[in-house]
């Protein structure tokens, strides 16, 4: 009997070995990313403190169209730059969570660094 391998324990077993890599500062916070099936969440973390600084996700009132799409990762991404602008954030440490830097994630990242982000 063969069993079918868990892609988020696999997901999780990846963000972990990056993370051993990464961290945020209070001067370069870390931008971490989720994405479910339906959703699509950032969090900009400084990890010294241990404190979420900016959060955006889809599921928030303001945000009426479909989460689980490109066009929503963009506007996420737009969302979360303008955010953290806004709190004196200008560069931050990018964390995939483990996910491939492809489709949704990376839609994200392009409109997080126009929007004004440096990473």
């Amino acid at each position: 009997m063969l069993l079918k391998a868990d892609k988020n324990k696999a997901r999780q077993k990846r963000h972990l070995r990056v993370r051993n890599h990464i961290s945020g500062t209070a001067a370069r916070p870390r931008l971490n990313v989720y994405r479910s099936l339906k959703n699509i969440y950032v969090q900009v973390i400084d990890d010294e403190k241990g404190v979420t600084l900016v959060s955006a996700s889809t599921q928030e009132k303001g945000f009426e169209q479909y989460g689980g799409n490109i066009e929503a990762a963009k506007a996420i991404g737009a969302e979360i730059a303008k955010r953290a602008i806004e709190k004196g954030i200008n560069e931050v440490v990018f964390d995939r969570g483990g996910y491939v830097y492809h489709g949704r994630v990376a839609a994200l990242a392009e409109a997080a660094r126009e929007a004004g982000l440096k990473f």
